[in-house]
């Protein structure tokens, strides 16, 4: 029996539906074969799930297991295919069938059957909306963040035995419930504020004309005066996020794996402050598996760098496209993904380098 299931992979902030194959047919010796263009996380993924359907007292077949991925032409990453391999893999060694054409399924599983939660949740529900799936199966722990997607019915699993019995119809999961307005009415708040600052007027102002006008600004003074506190409140005067601006923000930080249950959604801008030994990937993103830098991390929000002319000449020079068109592209051999760069840019600097006035000096 070939049994088939739905997931999602994450290529850059977005997701694209997957197709999870198993057959299994009998063999001397029990196999299990992986095809699909998998990475290593991918490949591993045999052992948690033969130890995840055991401690779960599901049945699996002898034999031969052949699991593809497809489309086979998309390189399949991270162990989020753990929970549909695990389900498609049981299903098809009892020749039971599952009613899930309208699901897509996503979560890692540990040794004892426990779901872990994965990366990219948001960006998985907005792919399983826009492919006309109905319900989306994700970890317990990402269900807050899935479930901002209007128009899909998110389920949080917290092991594989209960998704078994819940696709089987022998257990009832309610969806998780999310009030958008609610939400994002009751976390518009920062940890700072831009009228803590006493003082300081013209700079103030200045930080106002740029806020209402989304213009880029440099302060330049010596050390102690505020510049790095005032930069840190600059989003806080910045007009709302609205819904829509959440949603990409929230996936570019859902990709990179920096959300979790308690920081499921992002409604205030982001601020980011990096050091000034970042790399030109680490800046404008990149890597072998090129994934959104600190230019994108700052979508509708605030990059702030300090310590301006500490930068390396280079890492400034690639700053120049997202600057002029909101966004970074990546090219490697495998192809291009582009990364949305909105930002409003902010920099530090001292007069000189000992960090006194043009033309002081040390007494």
């Amino acid at each position: 029996m070939i049994t088939r299931l739905y997931s999602a992979a994450l290529r850059g902030v977005d997701a694209l539906e997957v197709e999870v194959e198993v057959s299994v047919r009998g063999s001397e010796k029990p196999l299990v074969i992986v095809v699909g263009l998998p990475d290593a996380a991918v490949r591993e993924s045999s052992q948690r799930v033969i130890s995840a359907i055991s401690a779960s007292a599901l049945y699996l077949a002898d034999g031969t297991k052949t699991v593809n991925l497809a489309p086979a032409d998309l390189k399949k990453e991270g162990p989020s295919f753990d929970l549909p391999i695990a389900l498609a893999m049981a299903s098809a060694s009892e020749n039971v069938p599952l009613a899930a054409d309208d699901c897509c399924i996503v979560g890692e599983l540990a040794l004892d059957g426990a779901v872990r939660p994965v990366k990219g949740a948001l960006a998985i529900a907005l792919e399983a909306k826009a492919r006309g799936r109905t319900r989306v199966l994700v970890p317990e722990a990402n269900a807050a963040e899935a479930a901002i997607v209007e128009g899909v019915q998110v389920f949080g699993i917290r092991n594989l035995h209960q998704a078994w019995r819940f696709l089987r119809a022998e257990e009832e999961i309610q969806p998780f419930q999310m009030d958008r307005r609610a939400f994002f009415d009751s976390h518009r708040s920062y940890e700072v504020d831009f009228d803590e600052v006493k003082g300081q007027h013209h700079v103030k102002r200045a930080l106002e004309i740029a806020a209402a006008g989304n213009h880029n600004m440099l302060m330049v003074g010596p050390p102690g005066t505020g510049k790095s506190m005032l930069a840190k409140r600059m989003a806080t005067i910045m007009p709302d996020m609205t819904e829509d601006e959440a949603i990409e923000t929230t996936k570019i930080h859902s990709v990179t794996g920096m959300l979790d249950a308690k920081r499921a959604f992002l409604t205030t801008r982001p601020f980011r402050s990096p050091h000034h030994t970042i790399s030109d990937a680490g800046l404008l993103g990149g890597g072998s598996n090129p994934g959104p830098g600190e230019v994108s991390l700052a979508h509708h929000g605030v990059l702030f760098l300090d310590e301006l002319p500490e930068f390396r000449r280079s890492t400034l020079e690639v700053m120049r496209q997202p600057l002029e068109d909101g966004n970074v592209t990546i090219s490697r051999a495998a192809g291009s993904l582009t990364f949305p760069a909105r930002f409003l840019l902010v920099c530090a600097l001292n007069p000189c380098p000992q960090g006194f006035p043009l033309g002081g000096q040390a007494e």
